[in-house]
């Protein structure tokens, strides 16, 4: 099993210790997921999380006009999960699927917990990871959804997630930006 991408990864947050490193590194396990797999279901109680090594998740929900609504993507370098459900130990309201064949190392969610009141170096590596994802970058998103236009939108996942772009589908990059994939043909054929 290779940990030597997520450990890279983890230390662009925090170092950590030698001893922090060892009791992660025990609750990891290698796992792949193949395209249209997934790796948590909407109403499924999730316990894991996992960090991609190489592939690609989506976060979605249906409306109930029966429309696809792609919360989030986790590429290369990411760590993926339903993390108020597992955290509330509830159902998530989410599914996460690969949208490539995607090779992870997903770790229990609770055992992790364990090891952030028992090392100093991986709380806070939880902290900032948190800070980062979920206030930081989130907050600006939100807003964005709620305001700006779908072509504002589009630029900015353009400049965000310009690696992304060539390996989605243009109906993907719509449901995740909350538009019609009609508007997003607009959009693109615009932009040339």
């Amino acid at each position: 099993m290779n940990t030597d991408k997520f450990f890279q990864k983890i230390s662009t947050y925090v170092p950590l210790g030698s001893e922090a490193i060892t009791a992660w590194s025990a609750l990891l396990k290698e796992k792949t997921y193949a395209k249209g797999e997934d790796f948590i279901r909407t109403g499924q109680v999730p316990r894991k999380v996992a960090f991609i090594v190489k592939g690609l998740f989506s976060q979605y929900y249906i409306t109930n006009e029966g429309d696809t609504v792609i919360k989030y993507f986790f590429p290369e370098g990411r760590i993926a999960g339903s993390i108020p459900a597992t955290l509330t130990r509830s159902e998530s309201l989410f599914t996460i699927t690969a949208m490539e064949d995607t090779t992870v190392l997903e770790y229990d969610f609770q055992e992790f917990k364990k090891l952030v009141a028992a090392h100093n170096d991986i709380a806070t590596f939880y902290i900032r990871y948190m800070e980062q994802h979920w206030i930081i970058d989130k907050e600006p998103y939100e807003i964005s959804l709620r305001n700006d236009s779908a072509k504002v939108r589009y630029d900015e996942f353009l400049d965000k997630y310009p690696e992304l772009v060539k390996r989605l589908k243009k109906h993907h990059i719509a449901a995740y930006l909350g538009i019609t994939p009609t508007q997003m043909s607009r959009i693109f054929f615009a932009n040339k």
